[in-house]
């Protein structure tokens, strides 16, 4: 959905309503946990966040809390949504003069232990998304060298004709998107770790 002003409170709660029950998009649901499916374009960045224990508390917390989105031109609404199977959340967007609404759904949780201690989740797109796919966000925590890592990774495909025909400007919004997101992870956990 696209909308020339930023809706309001009452109209996004109104979307989501309306999305809630709504189905997928695409058929590979739960993908980005497997076998990664042909025929979309895949995207794999990684960030290192610090290391040890706090860091890897703090990088699980943001992402609880959708931090990955706080970008300033890209939101998770409504405010507050549990990172929850099920939950359907809104991803507000301020683009090229205008404001994009798409909803997805939390598909799978990731909390695992081990030599490699991981959190996360992915989501995928419902059928009125732009795009057609799914993206998994995963916090690591290596346990042979310490370090703790921020992982996104996706695979999509254009969902609606305006974005097949504007693909470089939707190629060009995905990997700023992923740029900002690591960056923005990195700043929270450094920031609260220098405390």
């Amino acid at each position: 959905m696209f909308l020339i002003n930023k809706p309001s409170d009452g109209q996004l709660r109104q979307f989501i309503d309306s999305e809630r029950n709504l189905p997928f998009s695409y058929k590979e649901v739960g993908a980005t946990g497997e076998v990664l499916p042909t025929g979309y374009r895949i995207d794999h960045n990684r960030q290192r966040l610090g290391s040890g224990t706090e860091a890897f508390n703090r990088a699980v917390a943001a992402l609880r809390t959708w931090k990955q989105f706080d970008l300033g031109w890209v939101q998770v609404v409504p405010i507050g949504t549990p990172v929850e199977v099920g939950a359907v959340v809104g991803i507000l967007t301020k683009h090229f003069g205008v404001w994009s609404l798409n909803a997805c759904r939390v598909v799978y949780l990731i909390d695992e232990e081990g030599p490699i201690r991981k959190f996360g989740f992915a989501y995928g797109t419902l059928v009125n998304h732009v795009e057609r796919g799914e993206e998994r966000f995963t916090i690591e925590w290596h346990a042979d060298d310490d370090a703790v890592w921020y992982d996104i990774l996706a695979f999509s495909r254009p969902g609606k004709l305006l974005v097949t025909l504007g693909l470089p400007l939707a190629r060009m919004l995905q990997k700023r998107f992923a740029r900002d997101s690591k960056r923005r992870m990195l700043d929270f956990c450094q920031t609260y770790l220098s405390r």
